[in-house]
């Protein structure tokens, strides 16, 4: 399908074998997008949560959200895979395609403000991110081309947040400071603003020039 976001995982063995797998079971892809925001509050209170903890708790916390991060994108790509190619897809797939996507940035990136006591930080990136959601799907409902571009669309978020992280863990241990995931969340929050601008640009010269 032209209007999905293109992912090199979809195309794996095991990413197939698990998609075919949860096809065949009485899992919906309703269901995994829902998991998604489940998996996406546990890293954003992981992250809160690291901020009230000392060296190897908060190292572990910290850990524990990366891993929230990483099984929110697996939901991601196996709700669509379960649908598409698992031919198990519903009326109502389009709002749960899209609607928990929102909720699980905003836990995400709201949490890592308060891992860094910089809940504002957490809050712009967060906006940002929803931002660029918002602009792809107005360019979708105008007709035009559908824009997953970057440079911190939600896989780039998501991997840059899963490494801050971790770096942020090995960083508590080793040093007892936060700078890795200081600079990853202003990457993110910068780096979304600019997709959501560049995407708006796209957009109005499309629908200048739809041609």
């Amino acid at each position: 399908m032209a209007e999905r976001r293109p992912i090199a995982t979809r195309n794996a063995r095991w990413a197939a074998a698990t998609a075919q797998a949860l096809a065949r079971s009485r899992i919906t892809p309703n269901m995994i997008s829902q998991a998604s925001i489940v998996f996406a509050a546990l890293a954003g209170l992981a992250f809160w949560a690291s901020a009230q903890a000392v060296a190897l708790g908060a190292a572990v916390l910290l850990i524990l959200g990366a891993l929230g991060c990483q099984l929110r994108l697996l939901c991601n790509l196996f709700d669509g895979m379960v649908a598409v190619e698992g031919g198990k897809s519903a009326p109502d797939g389009p709002f749960w395609n899209e609607a928990p996507d929102r909720f699980a940035d905003i836990a995400i990136l709201v949490g890592a403000g308060l891992a860094l006591d910089q809940p504002t930080l957490g809050f712009a990136a967060a906006a940002a991110a929803v931002l660029t959601a918002y602009i792809r799907e107005l360019g979708r409902a105008e007709g035009a081309p559908v824009d997953f571009s970057g440079p911190m669309a939600k896989p780039q978020r998501m991997a840059a947040i899963t490494a801050g992280a971790v770096l942020g863990a090995v960083e508590i241990l080793t040093t007892g400071t936060q700078w890795a995931l200081t600079v990853t969340l202003w990457a993110v929050a910068v780096g979304a603003a600019f997709t959501a601008l560049r995407r708006s640009a796209r957009l109005i010269a499309h629908l200048k020039n739809p041609d």
